[in-house]
């Protein structure tokens, strides 16, 4: 019999970690072990199989251990062992074990032969009792039968006599809906959704979700991909949208204007954009984040090998990006365009001038990953790490020019608000904390929801906006299903909205800060009017959504899918 390998071994543990969400420490034994260098295909290696392989060993110890010399002794039942005596004990002492249970087991029997004799007995004469019972039953049901048939008969003589009343009240009632309906707008919450009283609002919406499914000629979706997509990003200037996949590839699809009118892509114009030669679906190559720069003339990506990418909008690769030592997880544009942010698994946070296609400064303060990073302005920005810290950098400074200290999980999402003033996190700690740069301590503590909170995305309302008038929201989506809104100014929950039943792993605001998208594992998106609180649209694919984003008219929303596709949904209200 061939033995496992180390390097086999070390998959199975490694696919074991990935599948059981403990992300962190599969890409630590993924990058210490070479995974990614390993021969094996991921795609023939089934989910579970470590899992399988270690119950397959068990049940091989059992049927050994229940096998004696002579194969008439194989008893089928094998529960006479349990997990812990398989791992503890050698073969010669379960056979022991085994055959004491067996000696029990026999004893056992022939006492339950003398019961079965007694309680075959019992079960006779209960079955004479029930059947003399069930005759019973059968003529009261039948004189039931007889005065419903009656009673039926007067209902149909009331029935016509009411007939005739009914034409006679319909205008009266017509006259008192409408009078009902004009009594219900009156009372609904105030059009700025925060004046509706002190205490937070649960919105539910199971009622109003089947309502406003999207029609699927609304539906536009984009195949192509060969693993789940985790990351879409619209160009902030046309009708590109950029998409990325664990198949170690992006893609820019061309999407027309207008109405979809169509749920297949059949005549889309799509670049695909490699980032390996050949071969597809190799892990080390999973493009894991995306941005756009601010006129729309380049993309950018990052993938688990490391590297990051810019790619022109003709799908034409400008410059390959090496330095960090793990996968970038995150990575964003200056609002200028000449500087790009990324921050990796090796811990540090790295900025690149992308005209001189080299990395200006690296920075090296954190004592775990990097897991978000977030431009204040041109040249200063925010990272977050596993280490639960987050720190504020300036190019040309050696040290972080704040340090916020407070949370006590992985930061898993930093964003700073509109102008720059507020930077808001979000934590495994089941907390978003709101920072200033004025004072080391965090201005708001969060803490409404009941698990980790994936990701936070600031309203683009309020001051430095182009919707000044409106207030300035912050929405948090966590694995508690939820995405709850806060305000911002008081640091109080204003809103719980619960259409969810999976984690929720992404929210976008419209552009015009009126709709809310949320996309969730169990496999919806749900968009949300924020003047009156409640889901306006919906939406379900078939596999999880990982991000939602809208386009710069705000009248399309895209998802992308664990089912490897990307969905382009058209919104008019």
């Amino acid at each position: 019999m061939n033995s496992i390998t180390s390097v086999e071994l070390n998959y199975l543990v490694f696919r074991y970690l990935q599948e059981s969400g403990f992300t962190h420490a599969a890409f630590a034994l993924g990058y210490e072990a070479g995974i990614n260098k390993c021969p094996i295909d991921g795609n023939l290696v089934p989910p579970g199989s470590l899992i399988t392989f270690v119950q397959k060993g068990l049940q091989y110890l059992e049927m050994e251990a229940n096998l004696s010399n002579s194969d008439t002794d194989l008893v089928e039942d094998f529960s006479f062992l349990q997990p812990l005596d398989l791992i503890t004990k050698d073969v010669y002492e379960l056979r022991k074990i085994i055959n004491e249970k067996r000696k029990n087991l026999q004893k056992d029997g022939d006492k339950d032969k003398e019961l079965d004799r007694e309680r075959e007995g019992e079960r006779a004469r209960i079955r004479d009792k029930e059947r003399h019972e069930r005759e019973k039953e059968r003529e009261k049901d039948k004189e039931r039968a007889e005065r419903d048939k009656e009673r039926a008969e007067r209902d149909k003589e009331r029935a016509e006599k009411d007939k005739e009343r009914e034409k006679q009240r319909e205008d009266h009632i017509d006259r008192e809906m409408v009078t009902d309906v004009e009594d219900k707008v009156i009372v609904k919450p105030e059009d700025n959704g925060v004046s509706a009283g002190p205490e937070p609002m649960d919105i539910s919406t199971t009622l109003t979700s089947q309502a406003c499914e999207i029609p699927s000629s609304d539906v536009t979706i984009l195949e192509g991909h060969t693993s789940e997509v985790c990351a879409c990003a619209w160009s902030p200037t046309g009708s590109l949208l950029a998409s990325g996949s664990g198949d170690s590839t992006a893609r820019i699809w061309t999407i027309a204007d207008g109405s979809s009118r169509s749920n297949s892509n059949g005549h889309l114009n799509v670049l695909v954009l490699k980032h390996v030669k050949g071969r597809t679906n190799e892990k080390s190559k999973d493009v894991t984040t995306l941005d756009w720069n601010g006129d729309g003339t380049l993309l950018a990506t990052g993938s688990y090998d490391g590297q990051a990418r810019i790619w022109s909008t003709n799908g034409e690769l400008r410059s390959t990006l090496s330095k960090h030592k793990g996968p970038i997880f995150s990575l964003k544009w200056n609002k200028k365009g000449d500087y790009l942010l990324t921050g990796s698994c090796d811990k540090t946070a790295i900025v690149w001038d992308v005209k001189a296609e080299e990395w200006k400064q690296q920075f090296e303060f954190h004592a775990g990953p990097t897991l978000d990073v977030d431009w204040r302005n041109n040249v200063s920005f925010a990272t977050s790490s596993t280490d639960n810290m987050i720190y504020v950098c300036k190019i040309g400074e050696n040290c972080p020019i704040k340090t916020f200290a407070g949370h006590q999980g992985e930061v898993n999402c930093v964003k700073w608000d509109p102008t720059g003033s507020l930077l808001a996190s979000c934590s495994d700690d089941i907390t978003a904390k709101i920072w200033s740069m004025k004072q080391d301590k965090f201005v708001h503590d969060l803490k409404d929801h009941a698990k980790e909170i994936y990701t936070i995305r600031w309203s683009p309302t309020g001051p430095g906006t182009s919707n000044p008038n409106h207030q300035l929201l912050l929405a948090s989506a966590s694995f508690d299903s939820t995405v709850k809104l806060w305000d911002v100014e008081l640091g109080k929950l204003l809103y719980s909205l619960n259409g969810h039943r999976e984690p929720v792993y992404s929210v976008a605001f419209s552009p015009n800060g009126e709709y809310l998208a949320s996309g969730s594992l169990d496999k919806s998106m749900h968009i949300w009017s924020l003047k009156e609180n409640k889901i306006v649209k919906t939406y379900t694919g078939n596999g999880g959504i990982f991000e939602v984003c809208w386009n710069k008219e705000g009248d399309k929303i895209a998802a992308c899918f664990a089912n490897n596709t990307v969905c382009v949904l058209d919104f008019r209200m």
